[in-house]
C-alpha cells in the first residue's frame, strides 16, 4: 500500500519537515504543509524578490503550499494544496480524502470537495456531485455513506448535483470554480 500511496523518502540531501501554521513540525501523522531545504532545493524566484520572501523562510526552508503527512519511517503521503484544505475547527480535513470516499459510492461518476465558511467551525464541508448516467441519490443518501467511510467531522453537511464537474484541459478539477459557484452557503 505504501508504495501507490506515498511520494516517497526525502533525497540524502534534502531535508523535509510538515510544520503547522506556525511553522513547528508536528507529529507524524499529522496532516501540516511540506516544507523543505537543501542543495536540491530551489533558492529563490529567478528576478522576484517578494515572491521568494514568501516562499523561502529565514531558516531556508521552501514552503510548497501542499499538505501532507509523514509516517514513522519517513514516507511523505499528500493530502492536497494548502490553499484547498478544509479546516474546520481547527482540524484540517483533505478534500482528496473525502472526495475518494463519496467516489467510492456505487451511483457517483465523480465529486468535487470544498470548504463553506460556518460562523460556529470555520469552515464546513460541502460536496459536489455528478452522478453516473441514469442514476438517481438524495443528498441523504451521500451524507450517511459519507458517514460510513470517514470520520464525522469529515463528512459533508450539504451536497450539490451537476451533470459534470469543471476542469482544465488536462482534467485536473478546478476547485475555484466549485468554490465561486457553490462555496457560499452550505
Amino acid at each position: 500500500m505504501r508504495l501507490r500511496s506515498s511520494i516517497g523518502r526525502a533525497m540524502a540531501d534534502v531535508e523535509v519537515r510538515i510544520v503547522d501554521e506556525e511553522n513547528r513540525p508536528v507529529s507524524h501523522g499529522t496532516v501540516g504543509e511540506i516544507v523543505a531545504r537543501g542543495a536540491r532545493v530551489m533558492s529563490g524566484y529567478w528576478k522576484d524578490k517578494e515572491k521568494t520572501a514568501k516562499a523561502i523562510d529565514k531558516e531556508s526552508w521552501l514552503h510548497t503550499g501542499d499538505m501532507g503527512y509523514m509516517d514513522d519511517e519517513g514516507y511523505i503521503y499528500l493530502a492536497g494544496r494548502g490553499d484547498d484544505m478544509i479546516i474546520r475547527a481547527g482540524e484540517n480535513i483533505s478534500p482528496e480524502e473525502v472526495e475518494q470516499a463519496i467516489q467510492s459510492h456505487p451511483k457517483v461518476e465523480e465529486a468535487g470537495v470544498i470548504g463553506v465558511p460556518d460562523p460556529a467551525w470555520g469552515q464546513e464541508v460541502k460536496v459536489v456531485v455528478a452522478l453516473k448516467k441514469g442514476q438517481k441519490a438524495t443528498a441523504e443518501e451521500i451524507i450517511e455513506y459519507s458517514k460510513k467511510k470517514l470520520s464525522s467531522f469529515k463528512a459533508p453537511k450539504a451536497v450539490a448535483f451537476v451533470d459534470v464537474l469543471p476542469r482544465n484541459p488536462m482534467g485536473k478539477l478546478i476547485r475555484k470554480e466549485l468554490r465561486e459557484k457553490y462555496g457560499k452557503t452550505l
